[in-house]
């Protein structure tokens, strides 16, 4: 593989849009080639049934639903190989620890969720944007989905997050920042993983 994968991660209303975006329009800005995917990708066939969970339309177990997310990442998987072999960076809007930190906040084995997923591309880089859940909530009042309105369940995310975040190749950022130190951060962080072969 001569690309990489830069993976953002956190709450939702953590600035993962926000930040990855830029990232990937300053890179572009460089005349590198970036390629960005947000999952949950909706408009495929396993995307929509994700979205029909997430609006309460569907009930699937947690292990069920995680499984349809990783599913959905499988989907993109040829794609991404692609991008990666043409050396690429190939920005997430969440990947491989969403399903790590919202299975195991849900009472899932990290470990099975990491396995199953151990054929995706791995992240070169894992930027997580650390917000408590009343910081969610406050920067999001209407049209929350059925995990944006359990802040206990949030808790538990946020904990996992904090956990995956001990490990190589991860960055733990401080949300609350004001946007432009996060994304000081966030450039620090990919210009150092960038400097590395």
């Amino acid at each position: 593989m001569r690309g990489h994968v830069f993976a953002f991660e956190g709450l939702d209303q953590s600035g993962k849009q926000t930040q990855s975006e830029r990232l990937a329009e300053v890179l572009r800005g460089e005349g590198r080639r970036v390629e960005f995917l947000s999952f949950p990708e909706y408009p495929t066939a396993i995307g929509t049934e994700i979205g029909k969970a997430l609006r309460g339309e569907r009930d699937y177990a947690a292990d069920t639903l995680q499984l349809l997310y990783i599913a959905n990442r499988y989907e993109f998987r040829p794609r991404m190989l692609d991008w990666l072999a043409a050396g690429a960076i190939v920005i997430c809007d969440r990947y491989l620890a969403s399903s790590v930190a919202y299975g195991e906040a849900q009472g899932l084995d990290p470990a099975w969720l990491l396995d199953v997923q151990r054929y995706l591309p791995q992240p070169a880089l894992t930027i997580v944007l650390d917000i408590p859940p009343e910081v969610s909530l406050q920067r999001k009042h209407a049209a929350r989905d059925k995990f944006e309105r359990d802040l206990p369940l949030l808790s538990r995310v946020r904990a996992s997050y904090q956990r995956q975040a001990t490990a190589p190749g991860w960055v733990l950022i401080d949300g609350q920042q004001d946007k432009d130190a996060v994304f000081t951060s966030v450039m620090t962080a990919a210009r150092s993983r960038l400097a590395r072969p």
